[in-house]
């Protein structure tokens, strides 16, 4: 990836390769072997230009940012690294309680930053919109760590569009991350307010939890982490195989991957978009680099934009996560 290829998130906000990395999927421990794992994921991406590296205090809890930080040790000078708070990190409770207020706040920041060995974090999100605080005053509280330069830039996970607006006049946000893909494009009512508000836009999951990456024929075939979405259950399976298939067909027609494909669509949303495809492979993460590359007809456009309203089972699986305003088909990224 080169310089120029470079795209600014929200209006003064940071400049970052335009594909990044998701880091949830180290979260099931922090050992040796997950070390090793991590560094030589994190290696490989810097070597291919990425510059964005996407974690969260909830994942694991903690491990994930624990690894990202000894991968990025000595490296992090060039590196844009985003986290996220706003869920509560006991591991007996599930799903985890959604905590905003201000005081909790201070409390999640000083925690990332040691586990990341960081003296402060480029781009700090509200992982969720907490129904129960204000959104002014988690705002407020979090341009007090912008003002104590523990934080560079601010922002917001599934916000809804009022809440977005709110939450800007407080303090500028720099980015939304929001589920955004061939088979979830809900984000579509909020980019317009983001756009006016020069908000720029970090799709999650841009591979459909992995439906769009080719891999999946069978329900032996999806990762444990989604077994059991909606989008995988045995009534909605067959219908969005053949819908999967229809990417694949496009991809086929260029001589590319599904997954390319899928990311290249995500991609052609703007120059404000840049999506943060998550693995532990680094056969994949390549992969997902390589769909820079990839040039969609309108043609092809036109038969992928067709996909999301036949998809088969909703997003929601998680509803004690939503704002006030949310729609019923939000879902954690956790």
């Amino acid at each position: 990836m080169t310089q120029a290829a470079r795209r600014q998130l929200g209006t003064g906000g940071p400049v970052v390769a335009p594909i990044g990395l998701g880091f949830m999927s180290f979260r099931t421990g922090a050992g040796p072997d997950d070390e090793t794992a991590a560094t030589a994921l994190v290696d490989a991406a810097i070597d291919l230009g990425v510059t964005l590296f996407d974690t969260a205090d909830v994942y694991g809890p903690e491990f994930s940012e624990i690894l990202l930080g000894r991968a990025i040790r000595g490296r992090r000078d060039a590196l844009v690294i985003a986290t996220k708070f706003g869920n509560t990190l006991d591991r007996d409770t599930n799903p985890r309680k959604l905590d905003a207020r201000p005081e909790y706040v201070r409390t999640a920041i000083e925690g990332s930053l040691r586990r990341l060995g960081i003296d402060h974090v480029d781009l700090y999100y509200l992982h969720r919109v907490d129904p129960a605080v204000p959104i002014e005053d988690t705002v407020g509280a979090l341009a007090e760590l912008v003002d104590e330069g523990k934080v560079r830039y601010l922002g917001l996970s599934e916000p809804g569009p009022q809440t977005l607006r709110r939450a800007h006049a407080v303090h500028p946000i720099s980015a939304i991350q929001n589920e955004w893909s061939l088979f979830t494009r809900d984000v579509e009512d909020t980019v317009p307010l983001a756009r006016e508000l020069g908000i720029g836009i970090v799709p999650y999951s841009p591979l459909g939890r992995g439906w769009l990456s080719g891999s999946v024929r069978t329900p032996a075939d999806v990762s444990e982490t989604h077994r059991k979405h909606p989008r995988f259950a045995d009534d909605a399976f067959e219908r969005n195989r053949t819908l999967a298939d229809g990417v694949a067909a496009v991809a086929a027609e260029i001589g590319v991957r599904p997954s390319q494909v899928a990311l290249a669509w995500v991609l052609s949303r703007g120059d404000d978009v840049v999506p943060i495809p998550g693995t532990r492979h680094v056969e994949f993460l390549r992969e997902n680099v390589g769909a820079l590359e990839v040039t969609l007809t309108d043609e092809q456009s036109g038969r992928l934009d067709a996909i999301a309203a036949q998809v088969a089972g909703h997003r929601s699986i998680r509803p004690e996560n939503l704002g006030t305003e949310a729609p019923t088909v939000r879902v954690s990224s956790v």
